[in-house]
């Protein structure tokens, strides 16, 4: 199986270099399921675990194989061992749900982010906003793609209302039922390029690979008509290669994404506050009634919207909380190395 199908090349053979010489074999990770992964190698599929020493040594979760993977691996029979992950090129993460601050890697190795978003009621810019500040997180480069445009009768309000808050992020509107716009993507579908599609149930993830493969790989969930949601239809992350030579990876819906992001992810993401910020009287303004604050003016002139804002300041408290819990932890992790330390 020839591997730069599944988006091998020459920096991840670099890397791979030295485990080569020691006679392992290198796989990318295909699906994840709870204590296996599938692995495509040259040669051919395995079903694979990590090994002891590489889960032992692991510190987090992110040190763990997931879907993208380029892996290191022996072949014992009809099973793989997994024994080490080469250098990701992009990761996309997301924060698991809860109150416990722990990454949880989406996929990785991505070259393309398909955010999605459906021209229904389920319509939501916030949305959009969350997913654009983990996209440019992940190193990858962020595609906004409008689905079901036969649903929509002002397409193009819509997409203005999105430029609004994507700027110079390239946005297709497309069809699946009436198979309008899928052309456009093409763009984005080379043969050993990865795409990663992102979006809420119900959105169109499931049709659109279908769409684009040209045949039912994936199976399809009708959507609630009273709110244009949708049901859970993929239950796994699972990478798939396209007739163009693409690979795209399927994710579950996710309404709501815990936030995994930098400051410069969030100043990327909301350019335009961040640069109203600069123009305020006050270096220190807290855009609360100061006097020259150039936030209040934009809102009030029009130039912002203020749920735009609102929205800008609830995920900045999201991300401070974020950030103290991480704190919180690791001052408890040195307590408790302090108390307890390694014997050597």
């Amino acid at each position: 199986m020839n591997l730069n199908r599944y988006g091998w090349n020459q920096e991840f053979e670099r890397h791979f270099a030295n485990y080569r010489e020691q006679g392992y074999s290198a796989g990318r990770v295909v699906a994840e399921y709870k204590h296996y992964y599938k692995i495509v190698t040259a040669e051919g599929e395995w079903l694979g675990e990590i090994s002891g020493k590489m889960r032992h040594d692991a510190l987090s979760r992110t040190e763990l194989p997931a879907v993208g993977d380029w892996v290191v691996l022996r072949q014992y029979g009809g099973h793989a061992l997994i024994h080490a992950i080469l250098p990701r090129k992009s990761k996309f993460s997301r924060n698991v749900a809860g109150d416990v601050t722990e990454e949880q890697i989406v996929a990785t190795n991505i070259d393309t982010v398909f955010m999605m978003n459906a021209l229904n009621q389920d319509f939501n810019l916030r949305r959009l906003e969350r997913y654009l500040l983990l996209t440019w997180e992940s190193g990858a480069t962020p595609v906004v793609v409008l689905s079901k445009a036969d649903l929509c009768e002002s397409i193009e309000d819509k997409i203005a209302e999105v430029r609004s808050v994507a700027f110079d992020i390239p946005i297709h509107t497309i069809s699946v039922k009436q198979g309008t716009g899928l052309e456009a993507l093409n763009a984005y579908l080379e043969e050993g390029k990865t795409v990663a599609l992102l979006g809420s149930s119900g959105v169109g993830k499931s049709s659109l690979i279908n769409a684009l493969a040209g045949q039912e790989l994936q199976r399809v969930n009708e959507i609630r008509a009273e709110d244009g949601r949708g049901k859970h239809t993929t239950t796994h992350r699972e990478l798939l290669v396209l007739p163009s030579g693409a690979i795209i990876i399927d994710t579950p819906g996710m309404r709501e994404l815990q936030l995994q992001a930098s400051d410069d992810s969030f100043r990327h993401t909301f350019q335009d506050i961040e640069e109203l910020a600069e123009q305020c009287h006050y270096r220190d303004c807290k855009h609360q009634g100061e006097p020259g604050c150039a936030i209040a003016k934009a809102i009030a002139d029009g130039e912002l919207e203020i749920k735009r804002y609102q929205n800008y300041m609830k995920l900045q408290r999201e991300l401070a909380r974020i950030a103290r819990k991480e704190q919180e932890k690791e001052k408890k992790h040195a307590r408790l190395q302090y108390r307890h330390p390694k014997k050597r």
